[in-house]
């Protein structure tokens, strides 16, 4: 009589443990269809069919991110070449340009694309912060927009009138054509104008001595800037913070939300007239999915959707 009961309750593990391995092996099963499926849905395009992508310097590491994934191929072997601002829009006047990454057009590039009789379309892709950054020793956390302003406007010009450090400030900027420069007048310092900056002088050849501006070098008194991207990708971040601004920190979240307010997008620009099926528009629409921004997002921007 014992032994049935042993061998009645040993059945009935048999048949618990049988079932779990069934239903293990079943969601194992549809998680290896799952991957193979969103794998299979973000290639989109073989080498030859990718529509010709141009854009800014800042959108480089974005457009070869995409390429990557919508055409399976590691981003090792992707080689985008990017014009200058200047002629930016020519080749997607001309024809030889299917698609632009890049800030939103001036109105000296939408008056040249409106003389050339060619309307176009503008979509939002991902966002972009920009962000001001110290030392990671310096005391100092936060800073309003007015005190940015006044710093680089050589009004504030020792940290402890900020309630940092009795040291002068080393107050970076960027040269007066890069991308950096033109957001910190653009988006932060508008109808203040900017102090002179700094420069050093240096010897290009035997012939050429030029005075530049010099890059932003660490310095415990020192602060400079740049966009999101930039300084949490290209700068060691162990050796930096990045400074809230009017009480708001620069995080993923902050800029993604909009409460980090200091922030402009890079867009997708392609004619008004491509056609609803083409490459183009299969592109544009792959990078607003959530596939797309998913892509963005593990390449270091903030996610627009």
């Amino acid at each position: 009589m014992q032994n049935t009961k042993v061998i009645k309750v040993l059945l009935i593990i048999i048949m618990i443990l049988i079932v779990i391995a069934c239903i293990v092996a079943y969601i194992c099963f549809t998680s290896d269809i799952t991957i193979i499926e969103t794998k299979r849905e973000e290639i989109l395009f073989s080498k030859n069919n990718y529509p010709r992508v141009d854009g800014i310097t800042a959108t480089l590491p974005l457009a070869e991110a995409f390429e990557a994934n919508f055409t399976g191929n590691n981003i090792d072997t992707i080689d985008i070449e990017y014009s200058n601002e200047e002629d930016l829009y020519t080749g997607l006047i001309n024809g030889n340009t299917d698609l632009i990454l890049s800030k939103y057009p001036s109105e000296e590039q939408r008056n040249l694309v409106k003389e050339n009789n060619i309307e176009i379309e503008i979509v939002p892709i991902v966002k972009e912060a920009f962000v001001f950054f110290v030392n990671k020793e310096n005391p100092i956390e936060n800073l309003t927009l007015d005190q940015i302003k006044n710093i680089y406007s050589g009004n504030i010009i020792n940290w402890k009138d900020i309630g940092g450090e009795d040291c002068g400030i080393i107050a970076y900027q960027k040269p007066e054509d890069s991308y950096s420069q033109s957001g910190m007048i653009e988006l932060v310092m508008k109808n203040t104008k900017m102090m002179k900056p700094k420069t050093k002088t240096i010897s290009q050849n035997t012939i050429d001595i030029i005075d530049v501006i010099p890059e932003y070098n660490n310095e415990k008194n020192a602060i400079g800037y740049a966009y999101y991207y930039y300084a949490t990708t290209m700068y060691t971040q162990n050796t930096i913070k990045l400074l809230s601004i009017d009480g708001i920190k620069p995080t993923y979240e902050n800029i993604q939300t909009g409460l980090y307010n200091l922030q402009t997008q890079y867009y997708a620009i392609i004619r008004k007239d491509e056609n609803e099926n083409s490459n183009v528009r299969k592109l544009l629409n792959a990078m607003t999915s959530k596939i797309g921004q998913n892509i963005a997002k593990e390449a270091g921007y903030v996610q627009n959707y």
